[in-house]
């Protein structure tokens, strides 16, 4: 059984910075792929951003070149660094880790707002 636990969301002004952390326990971190979605009111959850076990990395068009994903196998954790945000980017932010199966935490609030 996978443990995962988002942390790092709030409230920022528009054009600032916030960084997501997901750390995970209970399985061998390093061979999962890890993702960030995100689900914003009354829409569906969507892909945000994406690293594989070796490191390969892909994003949505919206986020690409604000949004970072990283990952720490040492601390178990992965990462989303958020730059220049928008209000559209409001939304309750999910960490994934999919092998054979999906896990998924209990999700991280965002609110981008001035």
């Amino acid at each position: 059984q996978v443990q995962l636990v988002e942390s790092g969301g709030g409230l920022v002004q528009p054009g600032g910075s916030l960084k997501l952390s997901c750390a995970a326990s209970g399985t061998i971190f390093s061979l999962y792929v890890m993702a960030w979605y995100r689900q914003a009111p009354g829409k569906q959850r969507e892909s945000v951003a994406r690293i594989t076990s070796g490191g390969s990395t892909n994003y949505a068009d919206s986020v690409k070149g604000r949004f970072t994903i990283s990952r720490d196998n040492a601390k178990n954790t992965v990462y989303l660094q958020m730059n220049s945000l928008k209000p559209e980017d409001t939304a309750v932010y999910y960490c994934n880790a999919k092998r054979q199966y999906d896990y998924w935490g209990q999700g991280t609030q965002v609110t981008v707002s001035s």
